[in-house]
């Protein structure tokens, strides 16, 4: 075994053996299947603290022909695949992890150079020998070693968009990166397989791409892999009801990215952390802060500041993600933003239709902490007093809650508020802080019509009464408290059995003023 080349299994074997191990080599299968094909290549973009350098070190594990690793993948899937001993242990590994050399370089040159006198040091002691053309090449050595002993390598290089996030503004060094890649990998016969991952997508040059051999699996379109970018459903409650957690905190706190080809999908490193230690709570700002994210919401984009307030209140927006240039820098529009924030995992993507939102409390949290230390006033505001909003209405305080409302409207008065939906889409901002205690149901079907807004308590809040939000666009909020005892509202909750409350809410645009009327309604 080498450092670089076939580093053994230890580190997945570290990973299979700890308290919390969830079982993904069924990934595997796939890679299987596109060894030694036109589609050996793989680059699989990830957001951070998804289990990318995990199945990194399972790869490599399972490759390794300097090991013997059936004992460490005896007890998991892959080993009931027919194919499981044709190809375990049978090939030389690379492993590299690009941050690694370039937090030991100065330049691109120096990483590069860096990379290559490794790789060869551990390529010459494995394959010793006097009648290399030139033992200096590593192209030239991969292919005269391959020649001799037949035998590709499968390559697995993590952190691979190292360059694109460390140095943003050295375009001529991610252009020289990506030429070492090409003319490393592309179209070479010592190549079996290539399983290369990172935050980012391959960067886009004009209408091609260096790297363009490569397929893409990422956040915007993880295709066939989708089952592997974090826990599924069926994951998640396994661990809780080992572990005895509640499955609906961690589904509340940690799912919301959702792909066609897995289902809901949950961030793993955050399950993780919330089953070991009991306590739901965002993990993610303990390997970043959330300037990172305040750096990209408060960039001047016409546009983008109006679908961050919208995505703060629960709506979706639709995107155009074709124009994002996969790296961190040139951004021509609002979409281009949002792209990258579904990238990084700040935002969930729905590619039916089109549209990102923020997927769970744990990213919502990382809004909230961003938002309230820009110079977003107004909206830091109203999410602060979101929760004196929802005291009000509990204490059915009619004046307090039209007054909270107001200043919500304020944030909201520049979009186009005229009828009951805009109405709506103020309310969600200002009632914020309720998701956190509340289930929030827009237009729920209730006896003899759909309830604007209606708020569900959490098992974890069960002693606070539903919330039943009728809107009305210059009526009254009696008329709202009227509609929603004429329309048997009431109906769709007879399995509730807690208390629960009429809010007639209604804006009169004449005075532009809020009106609101809180009964408590029995069933």
């Amino acid at each position: 075994m080498g450092i670089y080349l076939n580093p053994g299994d230890e580190l997945f074997w570290q990973a299979v053996h700890s308290e919390i191990y969830v079982d993904k080599t069924g990934l595997l299968n796939y890679t299987n299947k596109v060894l030694r094909t036109s589609k050996k290549y793989l680059c699989v973009s990830r957001p951070r603290r998804f289990g990318k350098s995990m199945a990194a070190n399972m790869i490599a594990a399972y490759y390794d022909r300097t090991v013997d690793a059936s004992s460490t993948f005896a007890r998991l899937a892959i080993a009931q695949s027919d194919d499981f001993e044709t190809y375990r242990n049978k090939y030389d590994v690379i492993q590299l992890n690009m941050q690694d050399f370039l937090s030991r370089s100065s330049s691109l040159e120096g990483l590069l150079s860096l990379l290559k006198k490794c790789l060869l040091r551990d390529l010459l002691k494995a394959y010793p020998s006097d009648e290399y053309l030139d033992a200096t090449d590593l192209v030239e050595t991969m292919a005269e070693i391959h020649a001799a002993s037949k035998r590709p390598f499968v390559i697995v290089i993590d952190e691979w968009d190292c360059i694109f996030r460390e140095y943003r503004e050295k375009n001529d060094w991610q252009e020289a990166y990506l030429d070492f890649l090409r003319g490393w990998l592309k179209d070479k016969a010592y190549v079996a397989l290539v399983y290369m991952t990172g935050i980012l997508p391959i960067k886009k040059y004009g209408t091609h791409s260096a790297l363009n051999m490569f397929r893409e699996f990422s956040m915007e379109a993880p295709l066939e892999l989708a089952p592997y970018v974090g826990f599924t459903s069926e994951e998640v409650r396994s661990l809780c009801e080992k572990y005895s957690r509640s499955f609906e905190e961690c589904q509340r706190w940690y799912d919301g990215y959702s792909f066609q080809e897995a289902g809901e999908v949950y961030n793993p490193h955050s399950v993780v952390e919330a089953i070991s230690s009991g306590k739901f709570d965002t993990y993610w700002n303990q390997t970043e802060t959330y300037e990172a994210l305040k750096i990209y919401i408060s960039m001047n984009f016409d546009g983008l500041r109006d679908s961050i307030i919208k995505l703060l209140a629960g709506e979706r927006q639709m995107v155009n993600t074709k124009t994002f240039s996969n790296d961190m820098t040139s951004f021509q529009s609002a979409d281009d933003v949002l792209t990258l924030l579904v990238h990084l995992g700040y935002l969930g993507y729905d590619n039916s239709k089109e549209e990102v939102f923020i997927p769970n409390q744990e990213i919502a949290r990382e809004y909230y902490n961003a938002i309230t230390t820009t110079d977003w006033d107004i909206v830091a505001r109203a999410l602060k007093q979101s929760e004196k909003l929802l005291q009000a209405v509990l204490a059915k305080d009619d004046e307090s809650v039209a007054k909270g409302i107001e200043e919500a409207h304020m944030e909201t008065s520049h979009i186009q508020y005229n009828d009951e939906n805009a109405l709506s889409y103020t309310l969600s901002l200002a009632f914020y802080s309720a998701r956190q205690k509340y289930k929030i149901f827009r237009e729920l079907p209730t006896g003899k019509g759909y309830a604007d807004l209606v708020f569900l308590p959490r098992p974890l809040h069960a002693e606070l009464p539903a919330l039943v939000l009728e809107l009305k666009w210059d009526k009254n909020a009696k008329a709202a408290i009227q509609q929603i005892r004429d329309r048997r509202y009431g109906k769709a909750l007879e399995n509730y059995a807690g208390k629960l409350l009429a809010v007639g809410i209604c804006y009169d645009k004449e005075t532009r003023k809020h009106e609101c009327m809180i009964e408590e309604y029995r069933l």
